[in-house]
């Protein structure tokens, strides 16, 4: 059997005899693949140490080529994100409507026939975030004639049943129906997640629509969002047209960008560049033609693609990633995102004091960073799948490690890389600070001479400067679309916002790098995570 998932538990992937003429099948334990990531981190991290001994510049100049090509990212990304923005802006001027008569092939689905069924897990959610979430969804384009609302809520909740009753007598009538399910505690192969309770709702629906109800499996678009997602105004009218009109559309994903503001006013200043920065970055990926995009936080696919690969996994929580990876092998490679370029919004982390936030997001990335377990699983379905085309499954292997391993070894390798040879060897540095301090111009020119005569310093100082300078530029692109202030800004909030940049590389450290290292160590070495929902309001 191929990787496990599920109810059947990821144990081990095989290498079919069909490869091997006949050998016995060689099982793979699942903690080596999980431990790909936190190996190769801490490989980076003991490479650092001995070669910062044996061979430091050529350390030095690895560390500069990483951050090198880090600044290049940030710069490509800066371009991506002017594009997006652009393409925001012609995309909320369309009407989809029209566009679907003037424009639709003859195997497009009748506009009318096609149906919205929307899950929301629910764990713990204020009902306050919920009732805003469904007001937004009941404004959507003909949410009462084509929207199913599906409120999945778990049974860990003790509140659950009585909050979701509530809420479907309130909301009922703003929709063609309106559903809630209660996910059971302790089912075998399952952990408490949001995968685990998307995969109940889901099945429950296809037989609640599908089954009972007679609707058209092939007419369904199934939305999965976070409790705190709002949606663009326009998000479900350019989808219907793009499910409508798409001739793969079962062999589709939809993602929209996502724009940290739901609560951008209520967050600490400090951390407001962070979320610029996450945003940046997932507007760019969907927008640049270079670089492969990945369902994030909330999406759509069709229900015919999602039931004929067996939902989503149990034991899971990159859900969104798991799932593209499963449904791109279970299509021969298929699988395709697509993008909606019209944001959506999300709320941030938050804490009661400054500490309180950081430890918060330093949470959330911690179980974000748990998705570094598909590298693994990607690994085990190319080795379970030879007969796949090898490039483009190679090619997606690449875009989930990249960022996975740039996250954690990468940033060692940058860090450790360029001040630890240093520190050992304080000889290497382009500026003796005695020198600085007692002739500044003797000290500058030593440093300019050290430039010259070694690039590598050059490097980083370009890279740096780069990285700090798009960062900045990233502020600004974020700013100039977020949601007005309700309040003027005071000067604490000024001091906290200039204060964010000079220590962004001290606040990626906390609440990016650490428990991204953590999270992979802690896969390397079998350490389980306990699921928490961070608190956002």
């Amino acid at each position: 059997m191929p990787y496990r998932t599920s109810g059947e538990r990821r144990n081990k992937v095989q290498i079919g005899s069909s490869v091997w003429g006949g050998l016995p099948p060689t099982p793979i334990p699942e903690r080596i693949l999980d431990g790909i990531p936190g190996f190769v981190a801490w490989f980076a991290l003991l490479f650092c140490v001995a070669a910062a001994v044996a061979f430091p510049r050529t350390l030095l100049l690895l560390a500069a080529l990483v951050g090198l090509y880090s600044s290049v990212r940030f710069l490509l990304a800066g371009f991506a994100n002017i594009h997006g923005l652009r393409l925001i802006k012609k995309w909320e001027e369309i009407n989809w409507l029209q566009k679907y008569q003037e424009e639709a092939p003859v195997d497009a689905l009748p506009w009318d026939a096609v149906h919205h069924v929307v899950i929301i897990p629910a764990y713990k959610e204020p009902t306050l975030v919920l009732k805003r979430t469904l007001d937004g969804l009941a404004a959507q384009y003909e949410a009462k004639k084509r929207m199913t609302i599906v409120l999945a809520m778990e049974a860990a909740e003790s509140e659950a049943i009585e909050k979701a009753e509530a809420l479907e007598q309130e909301y009922h009538q703003q929709f063609a129906h309106f559903f809630f399910t209660v996910h059971p505690r302790g089912l075998p192969g399952e952990m408490q997640c949001k995968s685990a309770n998307e995969a109940w709702a889901g099945r429950w629906i296809k037989r609640r629509l599908v089954d009972e109800l007679h609707y058209d499996i092939n007419h369904i678009c199934i939305t999965t969002m976070d409790a705190d997602t709002r949606w663009h105004p326009q998000h479900f009218y350019a989808l219907t047209y793009l499910f409508a009109t798409n001739s793969n559309r079962y062999e589709r994903f939809w993602q929209a960008p996502i724009r940290y503001h739901g609560n951008i006013w209520d967050i600490n200043p400090l951390l407001r560049i962070v979320n610029a920065y996450a945003t940046a970055f997932e507007l760019a990926y969907l927008a640049s033609p270079y670089w492969l995009a990945m369902p994030m936080s909330s999406y759509s696919l069709s229900l015919k693609l999602l039931d004929q690969n067996g939902y989503w996994d149990g034991d899971v929580i990159a859900d969104e990633w798991h799932m593209y990876i499963k449904a791109y092998f279970g299509s021969e490679g298929a699988v395709r995102l697509e993008p909606i370029m019209l944001p959506f919004m999300a709320d941030a982390t938050i804490g009661d004091t400054l500490w309180g936030e950081l430890v918060a997001r330093y949470q959330q990335t911690l179980r974000h960073s748990w998705g570094s377990k598909e590298v693994g699983y990607m690994v085990a379905k190319m080795i379970d799948n030879p007969h796949m085309p090898f490039w483009h499954s190679f090619r997606l292997l690449v875009r989930i490690a990249h960022d996975i391993l740039l996250a954690g070894a990468g940033w060692i390798i940058m860090t450790v890389g360029s001040q630890l040879p240093v520190m050992l060897h304080p000889q290497m540095a382009p500026v003796d600070t005695a020198t600085l301090l007692s002739d500044p111009a003797t000290g500058l020119s030593d440093a300019l001479n050290s430039l010259i005569q070694d690039p590598t310093w050059g490097i980083l100082l370009f890279a740096g400067g780069m990285v700090v300078i798009l960062g900045i530029v990233f502020w600004y692109l974020d700013v100039i679309v977020r949601p007005p202030r309700p309040h003027p800004m005071t000067l604490t909030e000024r001091f906290w916002t200039v204060l964010s940049f000079p220590l962004l590389p001290v606040l990626t450290l906390l609440v990016l790098a650490i428990p991204t290292i953590q999270a992979q160590t802690r896969l390397l070495i079998g350490a389980p995570l306990s699921f928490r929902v961070t608190r956002k309001v």
